[in-house]
């Protein structure tokens, strides 16, 4: 059933709008055979556009087909490859005959198999005694492209929460072998029939591997998800109430996008809790419960990570909640209890790390999630602030 406010599962088809540049970009990158990377904030649109891109790929009759990988729970190397492995395997086999014939193929000379037994019981089609070393490593990650190019098919791998792999002990061997295999696929002259779709929710890691130490450097094109346009955002609000025979004045709805950044989800979440609370006109102590709400159903997330910082760390949020920049001047420090400079530098990693503020390149500051900003100043800081 079509819902205007649709905010549980990823907008597609007629419920996608405001990004039809961006899924024509990366059309045109995945179709020339590049890698991309597309990272962001939680419930940003990052599933969205990826899905949308591929659809537009397949109206247009692209041939290709689909690996996704979660790594939300990775934290070893051996279950990222075998994961990995075993995800683009089925997306080309369906039979244990199948499925031997494939390894057999790609991971002669490895410590790699197949174990008929292992996969009648528990369905894992990939044995791998011990850890993997580097040579287990390169076959495993040149598995994908050594079955598109014998398939003659074009493979597009979905690395979901790819930050996640940092958890691994030998991470950067990981990483510094990924780069190796790529560079190499390139080399060859003809275009790779296997791409990589890296995405990740956690906006500053990402910006740390792809941005700042330049992992996968010239092999990876960013194409992140541009900022929602708030009229567009408006357009759609008003027309949503319509369809169901209500009334929401303009506004209204420009307040609630400026409240919430624009976060598409957010104001859709928002949204549909107002169209559940009134029968015709969106009056104003529908939008405050609306808000009320919204903060109820965060608070525990949001005391959760109040609680976790140090007296330093609170006191630059406080900083970067007044609007506040160049942290590490006299003046800064002296009025934030601040420390020194150098305590600032940590007080920043910190708060980057747990991914609450990202810092650009200016020093400007900004608070990641919008709902979080709000109720900080508001309810935490005690700012006069008006929703």
């Amino acid at each position: 059933m079509d819902y205007p406010f649709a905010y549980s599962k990823p907008a597609t088809g007629k419920a996608f709008y405001g990004r039809k540049q961006d899924a024509k970009r990366i059309c045109e990158a995945l179709s020339g055979g590049e890698s991309i990377a597309i990272y962001g904030a939680p419930k940003t649109g990052k599933t969205s556009l990826i899905l949308e891109s591929l659809s537009q790929l397949k109206l247009s009759k692209a041939q290709f087909k689909v690996a996704e990988t979660d790594l939300l729970d990775v934290r070893e190397s051996k279950v990222f490859l075998s994961r990995l492995c075993e995800n683009v395997i089925r997306t080309f086999a369906a039979t244990t005959e199948e499925y031997e014939d494939i390894i057999a193929s790609c991971f002669t000379g490895t410590h790699v198999r197949f174990d008929p037994e292992a996969c009648s019981s528990t369905g894992r089609i990939i044995t791998l005694d011990g850890e993997p070393d580097k040579g287990d490593m390169a076959a495993m990650l040149t598995c994908p492209y050594t079955i598109a190019e014998e398939r003659g098919v074009r493979l597009y791998i979905i690395l979901k929460e790819f930050q996640n792999l940092r958890f691994i002990t030998d991470w950067e061997t990981l990483f510094k072998t990924m780069e190796a295999i790529m560079k190499r696929q390139r080399e060859t002259g003809s275009q790779p029939l296997c791409s990589w779709i890296f995405t990740g929710s956690q906006l500053n890691a990402m910006k740390d591997i792809f941005e700042h130490t330049k992992y996968f450097f010239r092999l990876v094109k960013v194409m992140n998800p541009s900022p929602f346009e708030a009229k567009d955002i408006t357009e759609r609000i008003l027309r949503g109430f319509l369809s169901s025979g209500k009334v929401v004045e303009r506004a209204q709805i420009d307040r609630v996008c400026r409240t919430l950044g624009n976060n598409l989800w957010y104001i859709n979440h928002f949204m549909s809790i107002c169209d559940h609370l009134s029968k015709g006109y969106i009056t104003e102590p529908v939008l405050q419960e609306a808000m009320d709400t919204m903060i109820s159903l965060s608070l525990p997330r949001f005391c959760s990570i109040v609680n976790d910082l140090t007296d330093y760390q609170i006191n630059l949020l406080r900083a970067v909640a007044e609007g506040q920049s160049r942290f590490s001047s006299a003046d800064m420090i002296r009025r934030y209890g601040l420390s020194s400079s150098a305590n600032v530098k940590r007080i920043k990693d910190a708060l980057s790390k747990k991914e609450i503020v990202t810092f650009s390149d200016t020093d400007e500051a900004s608070i990641i999630d919008p709902l979080f900003e709000f109720w900080v100043k508001k309810y935490f800081f005690r700012q006069e602030i008006d929703f």
